[in-house]
């Protein structure tokens, strides 16, 4: 919940008191008082908007809240954590930090800034904050609990850069698939002559869906095999689609199996006639997401040139140590299982360009306007996103209406505006590109003159954003974009972020 009137999320609440601390003087124009009052109940409207989970229209009404006055910490705090719960954290962490040069004692504008910073993977600078809190509320619980668990992370992550260096061999050279017996008593999917078939496919679909499990040996050979795959793929894939043939564009699946299914079920199966292009966010948040990415893979093994899958920015190892990817492989299956499934989100495609006319990336456009697609192919991506560059903004980006660029909502990546994807699209010969990365309301949006299609395939994300997911299909012959919207369907009573990290209680 946001902060005032409302309950806490995070501590009790009380501000740290300092004597050093100066007191804010509002600057008061005419009708002072008049304005006050207005300001706070423009936020109280923002607070119930929150409460019912409509983020963005609470994000417009604490913003009129501090047109009016703009010099209360409280409502800079609480649309900071209204644009953590819309994933914008760069200007959640800017928000926070304004509400501490307003007021340096505001204990909850801590726990954003903390909370902003972890969600981009700095998890040390959300370290110091998290100290600041302990120092002042040396007895709270909740505070030293989220204090200790950050540290293990900052200390865990310390270890396994020292022990990457010590040793060379990777994980998928570590895992013996010999030494992997297939139990008496498993009932699950079996491999036909050792490898993935259409009746593997289908029952693995099935055995999932009644929440069973397929065998470990068979998941790691999925994994390692995909691995050779995406390691023979370069950085940018060229897809050909033929005259007559149709091409589905998927884009976030965000672990929601129920609704990876229903995409098929309205869709169809993938086949060599009727191709597909998932495009990146395939694991994280959904509590089904071993289930989505291992049947991806399985369709990846099957049709390894009519099945495409892109790399998002939760295809990371701070995103799935966070949103609860890491943490469910492990509880499904092993530790050594997530470590391996990183090394292999490493060699995924960066963006696929489909008929030399549409680049299809998970996020957007980059700051530089000399970018072609020479210089994507050329990207060097075995390895995690880096905080700048192309790699980066290919995974992180976003469209933004006005013309130009802009600093990122995300605090990773830019904006770009509509002479941005022009000039672009210009200087490498394209029609239009399609993207991901974003919650839209019917699943889709088409920006930039039809030039910036997004999509976005989770519906009722996270079990709360009330959206449609959606898909989009062209033809060879027509590449016209047909958008198709769907609603989420039923789940097993398994609630989102299940298994993600103990800090994400921050965010709630």
């Amino acid at each position: 919940m946001a902060d005032s009137d409302m309950p806490n999320a995070d501590g009790d609440g009380k501000q740290i008191k300092e004597e050093t601390t100066p007191e804010i003087a509002i600057t008061v124009t005419e009708d002072p008082e008049d304005k006050v009052k207005e300001a706070e109940k423009l936020k109280e409207k923002a607070n119930e908007f929150f409460k019912n989970e409509d983020y963005n229209q609470a994000i417009t009404f604490y913003t009129q809240a501090i047109e009016l006055n703009p010099d209360v910490a409280t409502y800079y705090c609480n649309r900071s954590f209204a644009y953590l719960r819309t994933e914008c954290f760069g200007y959640a962490l800017n928000d926070a930090g304004r509400a501490l040069q307003l007021d340096r004692s505001y204990i909850k504008a801590y726990y954003r800034r903390a909370s902003a910073n972890m969600s981009l993977g700095k998890y040390k600078l959300a370290l110091r904050d998290l100290e600041t809190v302990v120092k002042v509320r040396p007895n709270n619980k909740d505070a030293r609990a989220k204090f200790n668990e950050c540290q293990k992370i900052v200390r865990m992550m310390a270890f396994q850069k020292a022990i990457s260096v010590e040793d060379s061999k990777s994980v998928a050279e570590q895992i013996d698939l010999a030494a992997m017996s297939i139990d008496d008593d498993y009932v699950g999917p079996n491999f036909q002559n050792g490898t993935v078939t259409e009746e593997f496919v289908k029952e693995l679909m099935a055995t999932f869906k009644d929440q069973k499990s397929l065998h470990r040996k068979y998941a790691y050979q999925i994994i390692l095999e995909c691995k050779n795959l995406f390691m023979d793929q370069p950085a940018l894939v060229d897809i050909t689609v033929s005259a007559g043939e149709k091409f589905t564009i998927c884009g976030d699946i965000h672990g929601q199996y129920y609704d990876l299914l229903n995409i098929f079920e309205l869709n169809g199966l993938p086949s060599e006639k009727n191709p597909y292009l998932f495009n990146g966010d395939f694991v994280d948040r959904g509590s089904f997401s071993v289930e989505c990415i291992l049947l991806l893979f399985s369709y990846k093994l099957l049709y390894p040139n009519h099945f495409f899958m892109a790399r998002g920015n939760h295809e990371s190892y701070t995103m799935n140590q966070m949103y609860g990817f890491e943490g469910e492989v492990k509880s499904k299956y092993t530790a050594q299982m997530a470590d391996l499934f990183t090394e292999v989100f490493n060699w995924l495609p960066l963006c696929h360009c489909i008929n030399n006319k549409i680049l299809v990336m998970h996020g957007g456009l980059f700051k530089d306007d000399s970018t072609t697609l020479d210089d994507i192919r050329q990207l060097q991506r075995n390895r995690q996103p880096p905080e700048s560059g192309a790699m980066c903004e290919l995974l992180w980006s976003d469209p933004q209406s006005v013309c130009g660029r802009s600093e990122s909502k995300r605090g990773v990546g830019t904006m770009f505006g509509p002479d941005i994807t022009k000039s672009f699209l210009q200087r490498n010969n394209l029609d239009y590109i399609v993207r991901s990365h974003e919650v839209k309301q019917e699943g889709y949006e088409v920006a930039h003159d039809g030039k910036c299609i997004t999509v976005f395939s989770a519906p009722n994300y996270c079990d709360t954003m009330g959206n449609k997911g959606a898909f989009i299909n062209i033809r060879g012959d027509d590449l016209t974009p047909k958008f198709t919207s769907f609603s989420a369907v039923p789940h097993p009573n398994v609630k989102p972020m299940a298994y993600a990290s103990s800090l994400f209680s921050m965010f709630g």
